[in-house]
């Protein structure tokens, strides 16, 4: 199976070299992300995809991870603060649009996610959205992978500063988790070359028969 081949390729890379990862690359993984699994498919997040070296050395400045700057492309997932009737809305049009049915077929539907989404609380629904968010992430990290671009995943950022200069708040956003795209620098990053640890399989893994 490739893609077990391309996970143990892969590792979080600490250090980047210069090399820009293509266009075309880039597409192919923020299709992928576009593709992922999400509750309701409602996609209650949003994605950016950086590539300007200022703002990614603006964002980086006092964090540990200096992928932030030194990455090819960096994309950040921010979900929704709040959940709201109009998210909801603008969703069954696009069903209806995309599917060619009436939006009146959707009724049943829509209220089913009405009840169970907005009778939560906005925190409940925002880490609910974030929780959507980590599903892409995990998407683009494959989908990296089979391309054989290296990925790094990162929660030690400053999201207020993030937020800020991205202008989230206004788009009613919130940072959560970042991936940072590139080539691993072999000479330079010594974990590189080290052997993937995980646990065995009969460790990890409970089947029930």
């Amino acid at each position: 199976m490739e893609l077990i081949e391309s996970l143990n390729w892969r590792y979080a890379t600490k250090k980047f070299n210069t090399e820009k990862v293509a266009p075309d690359t880039i597409n192919q993984i923020v299709t992928a992300i576009n593709l992922s699994a999400s509750s309701t498919g409602l996609q209650p997040y949003r994605l950016f995809v950086i590539e300007n070296q200022d703002l990614k050395k603006e964002l980086g400045e006092g964090s540990f991870n200096t992928q932030i700057a030194n990455s090819s492309h960096l994309l950040v997932f921010a979900a929704f603060e709040k959940i709201t009737t109009e998210h909801i809305d603008d969703y069954m049009n696009h069903i209806s649009t995309v599917r060619s049915i009436p939006v009146e077929n959707l009724a049943d539907f829509r209220n089913a996610i009405i009840n169970g989404i907005l009778s939560r609380s906005e925190e409940v629904n925002f880490q609910w959205a974030a929780r959507q968010a980590y599903i892409g992430l995990g998407t683009g990290m494959i989908a990296a992978a089979e391309l054989r671009v290296d990925a790094t995943p990162m929660e030690g950022f400053d999201a207020e500063k993030f937020d800020r200069l991205l202008g989230l708040p206004e788009k009613g956003l919130k940072s959560v988790v970042t991936l940072a795209l590139g080539y691993r620098d072999t000479e330079n990053d010594i974990f590189a070359t080290f052997k993937k640890v995980r646990l065995p399989e009969d460790k990890f893994a409970t089947t029930l028969v």
